[in-house]
């Protein structure tokens, strides 16, 4: 994947409650809660990470037209904008719902088939949803992503 920004932000609960309290502060930031009040198009995917003691970070991926320093100043404190480097990934593509027991099973899949490949793992698994909630559960893409060194 290249270089990209991210705005995202942490949240508390489980995979779906995470999923749902941290979309609502970043569409506000791209609905132009920011310092420009600038509307940003939606773009895809939204990225969830689980992180330690039941937290989660949930991202929205900015235009690639923008860098950290072009996407505007994020007005609720919560949010924060991230640039990511390019990094070789190995991922695990799906469709339909978007569960806790899919993430993990898709996980799990994606690890024993890197360990499979002999790639070496770099950080922690991810989760990214390509379509909105609306779309046909066969229809949705989705995918389990890990970065590898390359």
């Amino acid at each position: 994947y290249p270089d990209h920004v991210l705005v995202e932000v942490d949240v508390s609960g489980s995979y779906s409650e995470a999923g749902n309290r941290g979309f609502q502060p970043l569409i506000r930031y791209i609905s132009g809660n920011n310092a420009s009040r600038q509307q940003i198009a939606m773009t895809a995917p939204v990225l969830q990470t689980p992180q330690a003691a039941g937290r989660q970070t949930v991202s929205f991926v900015m235009p690639a037209s923008m860098d950290v320093a072009s996407a505007p100043e994020p007005l609720d404190n919560e949010v924060r904008r991230h640039a990511v480097s390019a990094a070789l990934v190995a991922a695990l593509t799906f469709s339909g719902t978007t569960t806790a027991a899919r993430f993990d099973e898709g996980a799990g899949r994606l690890l024993a088939a890197a360990a499979r490949e002999g790639l070496e793992t770099d950080g922690e698994v991810y989760f990214a949803r390509y379509d909105p909630p609306w779309k046909p559960g066969f229809l949705r893409r989705n995918e389990v992503l890990i970065r590898v060194r390359e």
